[in-house]
């Protein structure tokens, strides 16, 4: 099978005028531009998309995929919603948890924190908080029945000044009313382990405790706050909370953790789009470079053209010849950038070129995270602005007459 003239014409004219160099200096110029731009595109999107993932495990190792909790505050008919949840065959496992806002104070130093009552056996496995435990053991919560064992984030401890072993007062601005007044509650907790995610907000925010303590010292009795739950696939969050909402009734609120954290994961997302749109930019730029070597060429050649069309070319086929000329440097330069983002990519994932304070990011290197659904996007975006610089070009070139540049020959 013959392939069409017009392809050899285009490919001879991505070459240099001089025999054995290769692809001429302005074709190169146009190509590198292109490769650069893909490249800086994949892999700031493939940062980004490192960042959201990192983020995601981080929220997801201190909180459950869903939670149920009751409009009135408390949970009293537990049993009832765990006969429900075992019908499910999404659900894996459901913890239930007793939470409230108190102050931690140790010497004269305090903090305002949630202090989350949990079952230790279940809450291992339903979310993974207990994994994260970098000093002491989470079985001593139940240990000691006159000081009850309490877990605390390192930030926390850090702020504090606390050790482990150190008992630390929970002070909760709700207590009895006595003669003069409202009287907060205060009770003693022992640290028997310090967790790090690796998130501010979970590290100086939330301490654990056992459930019993927990119901006492808020007055729970038997009832809880909530039930988490943990699933076979986190994606599938949404659709399971649409099925236990209608299963539960308007009583109970039902929230996913994209829900939970739809504002930051919202502007995340934002964010990567925003560094897309800048970042095409860099591919219009070199779209010009294409534009006005094209035009060059144009002029370069018009004796070639004005000959073309003396032996039968038409304008279409004019227009071709320099349409795939522009085309050819995009997928070249798109094909070059793809390799070049991946291969970085690789690097910096492998051998953590680019340090991160771990003390401010909580990051030690750029997380990178390549996703075909960007490689895809990126190459189709650069390949069609590279396709659509050629047009102005290829017109100008079919509309030349072809009887100027042979006049004198």
């Amino acid at each position: 099978m013959k392939l069409p003239y017009q392809i050899f014409i285009a490919f001879r004219y991505l070459k240099s005028k001089k025999k054995h160099k290769g692809v001429s200096v302005n074709t190169a110029i146009s190509i590198g531009g292109v490769a650069v731009g893909v490249m800086a595109l994949l892999v700031v999107l493939s940062v980004m998309s490192g960042f959201h993932q990192d983020l995601q495990k981080k929220i997801l190792g201190a909180n459950a995929h869903i939670i149920i909790r009751d409009y009135k505050g408390a949970i009293t008919d537990a049993s009832h919603i765990s006969e429900k949840l075992a019908s499910n065959k999404e659900v894996l496992s459901h913890a239930p948890f007793v939470i409230g806002q108190v102050m931690v104070s140790f010497n004269n130093r305090a903090h305002g924190v949630y202090i989350r009552g949990i079952e230790p056996e279940i809450e291992a496995k339903t979310t993974e908080i207990l994994s994260h435990i970098r000093d002491g053991d989470f079985r001593r919560l139940t240990g000691d029945k006159e000081i009850p064992g309490i877990i605390i984030g390192k930030e926390l401890a850090s702020n504090l000044g606390v050790l482990l072993n150190d008992e630390i007062n929970v002070v909760s601005p709700v207590g009895e009313i006595g003669p003069m007044g409202m009287l907060p509650k205060v009770k003693q907790f022992r640290v028997v382990a310090i967790f790090e995610i690796g998130m501010f907000e979970y590290d100086a925010n939330l301490v654990l405790t056992a459930m019993k303590p927990a119901q006492e010292f808020f007055g729970f009795k038997d009832s809880i706050s909530g039930i988490e739950l943990r699933l076979k696939d986190i994606y599938k969050a949404p659709e399971v909370k649409k099925q236990l909402q209608q299963s539960l009734g308007m009583r109970y609120l039902v929230l996913d953790w994209m829900q939970m954290n739809k504002n930051l994961f919202s502007a995340l997302k934002l964010e990567k789009f925003a560094m897309f749109v800048i970042l095409v930019l860099i591919i219009l730029v070199a779209s010009f470079n294409i534009i006005s070597n094209l035009i060059m060429n144009v002029i370069e050649k018009s004796r070639e053209i004005a000959i073309l069309k003396a032996i039968g070319a038409t304008n279409k086929s004019i227009m071709t010849i320099f349409m795939l000329q522009g085309l050819f440097i995009g997928l070249i330069g798109t094909f070059t950038g793809i390799t070049g983002g991946y291969l970085l990519g690789i690097i910096l994932n492998k051998y953590q070129i680019i340090k991160l304070p771990a003390d401010v990011y909580y990051l030690s290197h750029l997380p990178v995270k390549m996703s075909l659904f960007d490689f895809v996007t990126v190459s189709l975006s650069a390949i069609f602005i590279s396709f659509v610089a050629t047009l102005y070009p290829a017109w100008q070139a079919a509309k030349l007459n072809p009887v100027e540049p042979l006049r004198y020959e």
